[in-house]
C-alpha cells in the first residue's frame, strides 16, 4: 500500500511542478483614461469585459475631464481609450492637437454615449439640510457658514458647469444677484461674470485659488469632493446625479433650467459660456458653451492597441454595457451619436448614427 501511494505522491509533485513552471498567459494591456464620474460604472464594465475577453487587461485611470485630455495631448501618454464628461473637449483639444510622431490629429471622431444631471450632494446633517430645496439652493449655499465643494473648472467639466448653474439660475429667475454672493471675494484672483443681452460670460483666471476664509472649497476633480463631504468637511458639493446615487448621499435636484441635463432646455443652456484664461493650452482658447451634458469616448491616434480599444467601446455600447451603466444610475442615450462617423472603427459603425 505504501509503494503505490509514494508513486502517486511523486507523480503529483512532478505534475504540480510542471504546471507551476508554465509561463502565465500574456494579456494585452488596454489603457483607459476616463472622467472621475465614471469610476464605479466603468469598474463594473471592466470586470464584465475582462470576463468576456480574458486576453485583455484593462488599466484604468480617472481624472477630471480636462486633465484626461491633457494626459493624451500634452503629456503624450500611450492611452488606448479616452472617455470624457464633456464631448466638446474632444474636438477642442484632440482634433486641434497633433501627435508629435505623425503630425496627425489625436482624434477625428468620437461617440456621444451618455448624459447626466448636475445636482447638489449633501449629508442628512449638513447645515440647513432641512431647509434647502430646488427654489432656495443658491441662497443657502452662498451663506458664509456653509462649506460648498466645487471641482476646479480648469481641470474638470463639473467645475465649469457649477459656475454655469449659477448664471443659468440668474437668467431663469430674472435675479442677477445670485452669482456674486457665492463667488465674489472667494478667490485670490476673481472669477468674473459679464451679463450681455444675448450671452452671459464667466471668465476663470489662470491662477485659481480660494482665500483661507472662503466658503468655497476647490478640488481638482469632483470625485475628490465625495470623501470630504462624507467626512463632514463639506456641507454640499456639486456632483453629477449618478455619482450622488452611487454613493448613497442626499441630493438636492436642481431645476431643469439649471441642471444641464434636459434635452428640452438645450437652447436655454446656450445663453451661458465659460472662458478659461489658461495659458497651458497654448494652441486653443478653451470656451465652453452651455449645452446638455454629453459624455464622449474615442481612441487616440497614438493608441498602442486600437483594435482592443474598439472592442471595449463596442462593449460599452452593447446591451450588456448599457445595462451595467444604467444599473449604476448613469443614463445612456437612446441612440449613440458619432461625430466623424466615417472615421470611427468599422466595428462601431453599426452601433452608432451620424451626427447631424
Amino acid at each position: 500500500m505504501r509503494k503505490p501511494f509514494a508513486i502517486i505522491l511523486l507523480l503529483s509533485l512532478l505534475l504540480g511542478s510542471c504546471t507551476a513552471q508554465q509561463p502565465p498567459v500574456e494579456k494585452t494591456p488596454l489603457v483607459v483614461f476616463a472622467a472621475g464620474s465614471l469610476i464605479i460604472p466603468f469598474d463594473h464594465l471592466e470586470k464584465a469585459f475582462e470576463a468576456k475577453y480574458p486576453n485583455i487587461d484593462i488599466l484604468a485611470e480617472y481624472h477630471g475631464s480636462i486633465q484626461v485630455m491633457r494626459h493624451a495631448t500634452e503629456l503624450h501618454e500611450p492611452i488606448d481609450v479616452v472617455a470624457t464628461a464633456d464631448t466638446a473637449l474632444i474636438p477642442m483639444l484632440m482634433y486641434a492637437t497633433n501627435v508629435p510622431e505623425t503630425g496627425k490629429p489625436y482624434a477625428n471622431w468620437y461617440v456621444k454615449f451618455a448624459s447626466n444631471r448636475l445636482s447638489l450632494a449633501h449629508r442628512a446633517d449638513s447645515k440647513y439640510a432641512d431647509e434647502i430645496n430646488a427654489d432656495n439652493w443658491t441662497e443657502v449655499i452662498s451663506r458664509p457658514d456653509v462649506k460648498t465643494g466645487i471641482a476646479d473648472p480648469r481641470f474638470d467639466a463639473s467645475g465649469y458647469r457649477a459656475l454655469m448653474a449659477f448664471a443659468l439660475a440668474e437668467i431663469a429667475e430674472q435675479d442677477y444677484g445670485l452669482f456674486d454672493p457665492m463667488f465674489k471675494d472667494q478667490f485670490t484672483f476673481p472669477v468674473t461674470i459679464f451679463r450681455g443681452d444675448e450671452m452671459t460670460t464667466i471668465t476663470v483666471p489662470e491662477i485659481l485659488e480660494t482665500k483661507p476664509e472662503s466658503h468655497v472649497v476647490l478640488r481638482g476633480a469632483s470625485i475628490e469632493l465625495i470623501a470630504r463631504l462624507e467626512a463632514g468637511d463639506l456641507d454640499y458639493a456639486f456632483e453629477y446625479e449618478s455619482v450622488i446615487k452611487q454613493h448613497g448621499l442626499k441630493m438636492v435636484s436642481l431645476p431643469a433650467e439649471v441642471n444641464l441635463g434636459e434635452q428640452a432646455k438645450e437652447e436655454f443652456y446656450k445663453q451661458v459660456q465659460v472662458n478659461l484664461d489658461f495659458q497651458r493650452f497654448a494652441t486653443v482658447k478653451p470656451q465652453f458653451r452651455g449645452e446638455r451634458i454629453g459624455y464622449g469616448v474615442t481612441i487616440p491616434a497614438s493608441a498602442e492597441h486600437p483594435e482592443e480599444a474598439a472592442q471595449f467601446i463596442a462593449f460599452l455600447l452593447s446591451d450588456e454595457g448599457r445595462a451595467i451603466m444604467e444599473a449604476d444610475h448613469h443614463p445612456m442615450f437612446e441612440k449613440f451619436i458619432a461625430n466623424g462617423y466615417e472615421n470611427q472603427p468599422s466595428v462601431l459603425q453599426p452601433l452608432t448614427v451620424p451626427m447631424e
